[in-house]
């Protein structure tokens, strides 16, 4: 990483001066796919926007390469999430700001003293704060309020996608809060391959269990298979889910140690956790991840 701060600082001295398009858009850079959407959503077809990560690509691992150094070079701005769920590109954005780059922590949107805290996590804060569905309209507030101070001739524009969006995040919440009203409370225990969802359980109402713990950083052990396998077997738990961005090993190794207990249980089937799905597709989108998710649990635990 260190190595990677050197590269970066000497290229932004190097490439200093060539910033301008011809077509005169604001240049964002995004982390997250997650994050991606949003601005996309809000800045539509006035910005130009490049993500560093893609549909898969686990941020908690994630490391920069050479190909990022000109977009985070050329970006105005750049969003990341914060908490330290970009663990490894912190000190990157760090120095950056040093080089006088504006870089915006969408976690900087939602009030600290409401996250869920961890004593496992660098930040000392759950990062998955995008499973909050309140903070998700918070943060997009507080996206269109930043791209308008950088870009002030186009606030109306902002303003009108904002609107436009909103009211998509809460026709989202209506159908989530009836599909999830399927399924009685008893049996609203979701085991996933790590703990990503801990603020869609405080939202649906769900125990929420994670083999490998906040952070994919942290390999799950013997001890917490033999931990979870218990758990299943004595809340009578028919099924557990694989991630999309976290190796499905770890979940088939517990379904076999729970299975060798003679308790059946199911994957259930694969969610989006800390990435969104291909481009292109509705779960490619947060609406249409945070429905599938739903979906997927809900019709899989009843």
């Amino acid at each position: 990483m260190k190595k990677f701060i050197i590269l970066l600082t000497a290229f932004l001295i190097a490439s200093c001066g060539d910033k301008k398009e011809e077509n005169g858009k604001l240049k964002v850079v995004t982390t997250t796919t997650m994050i991606t959407d949003l601005v996309e959503n809000i800045g539509g077809d006035l910005i130009e926007i490049n993500g560093l990560m893609g549909s898969g690509i686990d941020p908690h691992l994630y490391k920069a390469s050479q190909g990022d150094f000109r977009k985070l070079d050329r970006a105005d701005v750049i969003f990341y999430n914060g908490l330290h769920l970009e663990g490894k590109l912190v000190e990157v954005f760090e120095k950056m700001n040093e080089q006088a780059k504006t870089t915006i922590a969408i976690s900087d949107g939602v009030e600290e003293n409401t996250l869920i805290g961890s004593a496992y996590f660098a930040s000392n804060y759950d990062p998955h704060i995008w499973f909050d569905l309140g903070y998700w309209n918070e943060i997009t507030v507080y996206v269109t309020k930043r791209l308008s101070e950088l870009d002030p001739e186009n606030t109306k524009a902002f303003e009108a996608n904002r609107d436009v969006y909103l009211k998509k995040l809460k026709q989202l919440r209506i159908d989530l809060d009836k599909k999830v009203e399927e399924l009685p409370k008893e049996k609203r225990i979701l085991v996933t391959a790590h703990d990503a969802f801990n603020y869609y359980g405080r939202t649906f109402d769900f125990k929420v269990v994670g083999l490998q713990g906040i952070s994919t950083a942290t390999e799950a052990g013997v001890k917490d298979v033999q931990r979870i396998t218990q758990f299943i077997i004595d809340r009578n738990i028919k099924a557990v889910f694989i991630e999309s961005s976290v190796p499905r090993r770890t979940v088939e190794a517990l379904q076999a140690a729970v299975n060798a207990q003679d308790h059946d249980v199911k994957i259930g089937g694969e969610l989006f956790s800390d990435a969104l799905g291909s481009a292109g597709t509705e779960e490619g989108t947060y609406i249409g991840m945070y429905k599938h998710n739903v979906n997927t649990i809900v019709n899989a635990l009843k």
